[in-house]
């Protein structure tokens, strides 16, 4: 087995997307940025994410039915860093966020949210992995004109056309 530091080191150089996940147990509200979002399934329409144990959102999560996975991009860095940011209310301008009928917080600046249902929450480490099905969802056309937002080595990184590495060739 590598060493836990060689291990993050790793996985520090491997870029990921962003995303804002919030959830609302008995009043209780939680929002917390994640680089770990990852599309399963599309049927059925299944995603995945993880955190730590040591979350402050950890307890909430575990006992929510739904969450909303806001996926970000650049232009909504600003709500990664929300939800990254540590002692703060993430909460406290409620002209950001409303609520959906279903009690979840929502950031309408992200131009595309998900709304899933947990199905599976599974201990893996010192994280908790969520398997949840998406049940709703809203994509705004702005979000099409934005740059994307990845995460690698510390550090937020934007992505558009000024990064593309190689144009994909279709075989006809």
């Amino acid at each position: 087995m590598i060493p836990a530091e060689e291990f993050k080191s790793a996985f520090r150089l491997h870029p990921s997307g962003v995303a804002l996940i919030t959830a609302n147990v008995g009043g209780t509200q939680v929002a917390l940025t994640a680089s770990s979002v990852s599309a399963v399934s599309a049927e059925p329409p299944l995603v995945m994410f993880s955190i730590s144990v040591l979350s402050s959102s950890a307890d909430v999560l575990k006992r929510a039915d739904a969450v909303i996975i806001h996926l970000l991009t650049a232009g909504t860095l600003e709500l990664a860093m929300l939800g990254a940011a540590r002692g703060v209310d993430r909460f406290e301008d409620e002209t950001r966020w409303s609520r959906l009928p279903t009690g979840e917080p929502v950031f309408a600046e992200a131009g595309v949210w998900l709304r899933a249902r947990i199905i599976h929450r599974i201990d893996a480490g010192g994280s908790t992995v969520f398997v949840a099905e998406a049940v709703d969802a809203s994509v705004s056309d702005r979000s099409l004109d934005d740059d994307g937002l990845v995460y690698r080595n510390r550090a937020w990184h934007r992505i558009g056309v000024h990064s593309v590495a190689e144009s994909p060739q279709l075989a006809g």
